[in-house]
């Protein structure tokens, strides 16, 4: 391990090597936008492990591996759980079998910002103002989307049924 670096030196070090990581980060990851982000985090935490000094080069792939490989895991497991039907949904049945495929149909293509507010007031209870807070936005925000959400259901679950 060196002596702390200026910054100029840490960046002239990073521009010496980060095509170098860059590379292996695309090599371990699924997409360029995952390869940057592994990169990312990667560099920090190995600087931060070498204490503001210039990190080893096996340190850095090393990180940078183990990075993707729990982003890799992360999304295989959100992945799994997509592919489940969700419990949230399976207490909401309208007691017909293929307006219920079509209603898990139409909520899963609502936008997220609409889909997680009806989501939130119809499934899990919550108030507007309950709602607003768990999203961190306005409640008349909410209450907007949840507006724009029920309408675009509507129009899909019509769709389905002609």
């Amino acid at each position: 391990m060196d002596h702390p670096v200026s910054p100029h030196s840490w960046r002239s070090w990073v521009e010496a090597h980060g095509s170098r990581f860059l590379l292996f980060a695309r090599d371990q990851t699924r997409c360029e936008a995952d390869a940057q982000d592994v990169l990312q985090e990667a560099l920090v935490e190995a600087w931060q492990r070498a204490g503001g000094a210039t990190p080893d080069l096996p340190l850095v792939f090393a990180t940078i591996r183990r990075r993707a490989i729990d982003l890799a895991r992360s999304n295989d497991r959100r992945a799994r759980r997509e592919e489940i039907s969700p419990e949230w949904f399976s207490t909401a049945t309208t007691g017909e079998p293929e307006t219920d495929v079509d209603l898990e149909s139409a909520v899963k293509a609502l936008p997220a910002s609409l889909r997680e507010v009806v989501v939130l007031k119809t499934w899990s209870g919550l108030t507007f103002q309950e709602v607003a807070q768990a999203l961190d936005i306005p409640a008349n925000t909410a209450a907007s989307r949840y507006r724009y959400a029920i309408e675009r259901l509507r129009e899909s679950l019509k769709e389905a049924q002609l």
